[in-house]
């Protein structure tokens, strides 16, 4: 899934709360040395196929397109409102549990957050490397998409009662943000790539037991794939933001 310019899951414990992503945790990857890009190596254009291979070198590429593509998008919609429109402060990895913090609450392993007290976006590398591998690279888009959805709610000051209804909007509006930039011709979708987004959305579903009003509620698998595809067809006018 190239991007042609360069360019998560979450609950609100308090104020300044730790946004978690409710995947379940996904086995360890092999990641061999040789895997990392060296400083001399030329870095890959935003628009190089993918070709397969799936390296660490190949996510990362995909990884910044996709925070990239989503400050592009998320900009030209507030500037369409006449708003002006600030980036998430910085998106970065880990790959322990408690490597960061969320205010005073620890970032778990197997994770992807948005930071509301720090403006940030985190995601545990390792974990997310091995969701690439194992779902695809549109995985990535919708995975960073989610989170900075996230900020943008957290921008607009958008709460909720229940979590599920946060967390539901934000894969509405990850998907309002793919949607739209393909329309657009800023993102290529490769043949599989829908497909792609539903096995990720499956991945990422609570339990059929869970209770809907739990605090940790993210939405059933087909709340979730409802949810992205009214975006992703119908752009943001789904995703109720007013």
């Amino acid at each position: 899934m190239p991007a042609r310019h360069r360019t998560r899951w979450t609950v609100a414990l308090t104020a300044a709360a730790v946004l978690t992503l409710g995947c379940g945790a996904l086995p360890d990857p092999d990641l061999p040395d040789d895997s990392t890009p060296q400083p001399d190596q030329p870095r890959p254009t935003a628009t190089t196929q993918v070709d397969g291979t799936k390296t660490v070198a190949e996510f990362q590429t995909d990884a910044e397109d996709a925070v990239t593509l989503a400050e592009r998008y998320w900009d030209a919609v507030f500037d369409a409102s006449g708003v002006p429109f600030t980036p998430v402060r910085t998106v970065t990895t880990y790959r322990d549990s408690g490597e960061l913090a969320c205010g005073p609450e620890p970032i778990p392993a197997d994770n992807a957050v948005y930071c509301p007290a720090g403006d940030f976006i985190a995601y545990d590398a390792d974990w997310a490397v091995t969701a690439f591998r194992r779902i695809g690279d549109a995985f990535v888009f919708y995975l960073l998409g989610h989170e900075y959805a996230h900020a943008v709610q957290a921008r607009l000051g958008i709460e909720h009662r229940y979590a599920v209804e946060h967390e539901l909007q934000a894969d509405c509006m990850a998907g309002a943000y793919l949607g739209d930039s393909v329309r657009r011709g800023d993102l290529s979708l490769a043949d599989g790539d829908l497909d792609e987004f539903r096995r990720g959305l499956l991945a990422v579903g609570d339990p059929e037991d869970q209770p809907w009003f739990a605090p940790d509620s993210h939405g059933t698998v087909q709340q979730r794939t409802r949810a992205f595809f009214n975006g992703y067809d119908g752009s943001l006018k789904a995703c109720d933001l007013t």
